[in-house]
């Protein structure tokens, strides 16, 4: 494989860090201490390593001592602090701050990163209110981060030379479902930067399009791409890879991907959680739990939310529901609704919570979750989210808006099995039998793997 080492990665994937923390067992509340470090790397190239990963997903640079990322970033901030403490009126600075507490928060899922980037971006404007992309652009990050993708794309337009502006019109068109400007923004982030991220970016317009060979071929190109110093991206990406994946029933590819993405950086929260998926599809629900309890045991300080807690105790809920353990299962759920719960408001999870409420299946929780996803799909109507709503609908009794809602997803393109399997219940439902055979049967074509069980309680 020929490999481009000429450009640099601009959306890097998101690390986690230390900490001990109070999370709830089948028992109870237990103590579940751990001290993981997020890895550092070097620019030195490493020899590739025999093993059964397939040879083009090796990351093949050299990773090096533990914990130095944070510690650089810590010194980072420590710099620009005692810099604006001497020009308080300065703008660049205040800029660069906002810039490393975003890099923070990537790198330790702590959501009130966030917040301190977003206080130290508008200070930046009030001294500086031209000439001030830094800024802006870290306002257009922190805007996407709480799911308000409109304004993240607006300010991301009025920066439109930078790179990064692309990075952010991509993603956030994406989650809006707007497909079209998502790929005409990848494209010109691919023609002027055609990095490792750029194309991961790609790949996931692709997948959104249903154009699962183009999408193959982008993350190809991103590893191909890839460059040393750049750990975060390399993850990120072999992360997506092995979640497409899993979800056409390539287990093998799969695993060995995600594999790879832990061997890049072993507590990276989303290769453990997807692993942690792929192991409850394969009904190994042991090895699923410890996936999920190794997220919960790199979670950062209790007073500040990991943004992963609540999908690894929602994966704990699931394993133990699969196992008919349900009161366990019920203590899991309602620890990880306090979670979402607690930051709904400023980070806009109400998908997410959504997605629990109908996934633990209670009756009285219906109408909250069809409120939750009528107010979601104001802001976003991706394909995921229109199948959380037609689910909602589904759930209570609206047959004929869930067809509606689910066909609106259907037609982006995307093939997703659980999506299609949602279509077959509808259908069925509607008493079409010919259109429910056809759509069943599809969401099997698609995933191998495709399991009604683990369908209903929303895993896909």
């Amino acid at each position: 494989m020929v490999i481009n080492r000429t450009a640099h990665a601009r959306h890097i994937g998101m690390v986690t860090t230390p900490r001990a923390r109070l999370v709830l067992g089948a028992a109870g509340i237990v103590i579940l201490a751990a001290t993981f470090a997020a890895l550092d790397w070097s620019r030195a190239r490493m020899p590739r390593e025999r093993g059964p990963v397939d040879d083009v997903y090796r990351y093949p640079f050299e990773r090096t001592t533990r914990g130095r990322a944070t510690e650089v970033l810590e010194q980072e901030i420590a710099f620009y602090q005692k810099r604006i403490q001497r020009d308080a009126e300065g703008g660049l600075d205040l800029a660069s701050l906002a810039g490393v507490y975003l890099k923070k928060a990537r790198l330790t899922g702590q959501t009130h990163w966030y917040l301190l980037a977003e206080h130290a971006a508008r200070r930046s404007i009030a001294n500086l209110p031209f000439y001030n992309d830094g800024a802006v652009l870290a306002l257009a990050k922190v805007a996407e981060a709480r799911h308000d993708f409109e304004e993240a794309i607006r300010l991301a337009r009025s920066v439109a030379a930078r790179e990064e502006a692309f990075a952010i019109i991509t993603s956030a068109s994406l989650a809006m479902g707007r497909l079209n400007d998502a790929a005409s923004a990848a494209d010109t982030l691919v023609a002027r930067a055609p990095t490792l991220s750029s194309y991961g970016l790609r790949a996931l317009v692709h997948l959104a399009r249903g154009r699962d060979v183009k999408a193959d071929a982008d993350f190809r190109r991103a590893l191909a791409a890839e460059q040393p110093g750049e750990q975060g991206s390399s993850a990120w990406v072999r992360t997506l890879m092995g979640r497409s994946s899993m979800r056409r029933g390539r287990v093998t590819d799969a695993r060995e991907l995600l594999a790879e993405a832990l061997r890049i950086l072993p507590q990276y929260a989303p290769a453990l959680i997807h692993l942690a998926e792929l192991e409850t599809k394969l009904g190994r629900y042991v090895e699923a739990e410890q996936m999920y309890w190794k997220v919960l045991a790199v979670s950062p300080g209790a007073s500040y939310p990991l943004v992963y807690d609540h999908v690894a105790m929602q994966g704990l809920a699931r394993a133990r529901a699969l196992q008919g353990d349900r009161d366990p299962a019920e203590a899991l759920w309602s620890k990880a609704e306090m979670m979402i719960r607690g930051h709904l408001n400023a980070f806009g999870h109400r998908r997410e919570l959504a997605r629990l409420l109908l996934e633990r299946g209670r009756g009285a929780d219906v109408a909250e979750a069809l409120s939750l996803m009528q107010m979601e799909v104001r802001v976003r109507r991706d394909a995921e989210t229109l199948d959380i709503f037609a689910w909602a609908l589904s759930r209570a009794g609206k047959w004929r808006e869930a067809n509606g809602v689910v066909r609106e997803a259907i037609a982006t393109g995307v093939r997703d099995a659980a999506l299609f399997h949602r279509a077959g219940v509808i259908a069925q439902a509607l008493g079409r039998p010919r259109a429910a055979a056809h759509w069943l049967g599809l969401a099997h074509q698609t995933d191998a793997m495709f399991d009604e069980r683990l369908w209903a309680l929303g895993l896909r």
